[in-house]
């Protein structure tokens, strides 16, 4: 039996850049973060040459192609493993449609899985190129790159994506005590809204030529935000998500709603420096920096609203349990 652990991610700065229409263009530029909420693949063998998959449903079939659950399926076929398994996905957040990257840490957590059942893991970087191919190139969702790459990386990472191609990973020269004073100032709320990402991000590709000098401002604040952790300006970070989330939303029109701005606006007038929508936008988890002080305030003004408590988290995709009789 294989149990893997993969986290889900806050992303901070330069959502949509991660686009083939735009890093192909001009190259895209990401600050993101894992936390310490996760997504559970276990893997294990059959007694016969059948496939059991469990989820929010249980699927037995006698042939990987019969697989409803598209991102198990093509991991199967990306991994070459066919046959005489059973495999569960578990999760930390409340459902799908989250925003905090919950199905690219799915598809990189099965990966992950399936190496090391066949006693062959793979390095972070195939892991995360080979969750793109999956979901971007074989199952054509309208997603970007940069869930699959901070699921399989973990820590707190600059992700640059090149028009040739390439991904840099790097980790930002910011110090452990100021990520951790930045941990501690922000809140994370369930605002009971769920989305289906692809309708939201199929609006925003389709607008993305339209509206590359939002992209372009985007893009900057990612390299802004290292550059205010990097002299511990953490107070100058909190300004940047309010002025990135601003931007954000002349992407597409569902990336918020009346009830989502009204929420964000009792944060402000609450305390909170600034904020954003996590993931695609339209519903999932309200982000929000405020000071320390003023945190009961906020929780007090969104009383309606689930908070989860997170902390930054310095591991991506790994093996908990590796059991062979």
């Amino acid at each position: 039996m294989i149990v893997v652990q993969t986290p889900l991610r806050v992303s901070f700065f330069g959502g949509g850049t991660d686009f083939e229409t735009f890093w192909s263009r001009e190259g895209g530029c990401v600050l993101s973060t894992a936390i310490d909420r996760y997504i559970y693949v276990i893997i294990k063998e059959r007694y016969d040459d059948r496939i059991r998959v469990g989820y929010s449903r249980t699927e037995l079939v006698d042939s990987m192609q019969d697989l409803e659950h598209e991102l198990v399926r093509e991991s199967l076929r990306m991994t070459d493993l066919r046959r005489g398994v059973e495999i569960s996905t578990m999760a930390d957040i409340p459902s799908r449609g989250s925003g905090l990257g919950s199905s690219s840490a799915v598809t990189v957590g099965l990966l992950n899985a399936m190496y090391h059942y066949q006693c062959e893991p793979s390095d972070r970087e195939t892991l995360a190129r080979q969750a793109c191919d999956i979901e971007i190139d074989i199952l054509g969702k309208p997603i970007g790159k940069q869930d699959q790459y901070i699921a399989a990386y973990g820590g707190q990472r600059l992700i640059e994506f090149k028009p040739c191609g390439g991904v840099d990973v790097t980790t930002p020269a910011v110090s452990k005590e100021t990520w951790q004073r930045l941990s501690d100032r922000l809140l994370l709320f369930f605002t009971g809204v769920t989305r289906k990402a692809d309708t939201v991000l199929k609006e925003q590709e389709d607008n993305m030529l339209d509206r590359i000098s939002f992209l372009r401002e985007i893009k900057n604040l990612a390299y802004k935000g290292v550059e205010a952790l990097a002299a511990g300006e953490i107070d100058d970070f909190g300004r940047l998500l309010n002025q990135g989330w601003a931007l954000k939303k002349q992407l597409a029109s569902r990336i918020s709603n009346d009830a989502l701005d009204e929420m964000y606006c009792k944060a402000l007038k609450a305390g909170a420096i600034g904020g954003k929508i996590a993931g695609a936008g339209g519903g999932g988890f309200l982000l929000l920096y405020a000071p320390m002080e003023r945190h009961d305030h906020i929780r007090s003004a969104l009383s309606h609203l689930t908070e989860m408590r997170f902390n930054l988290a310095p591991e991506g995709s790994k093996v908990i349990l590796n059991y062979r009789r």
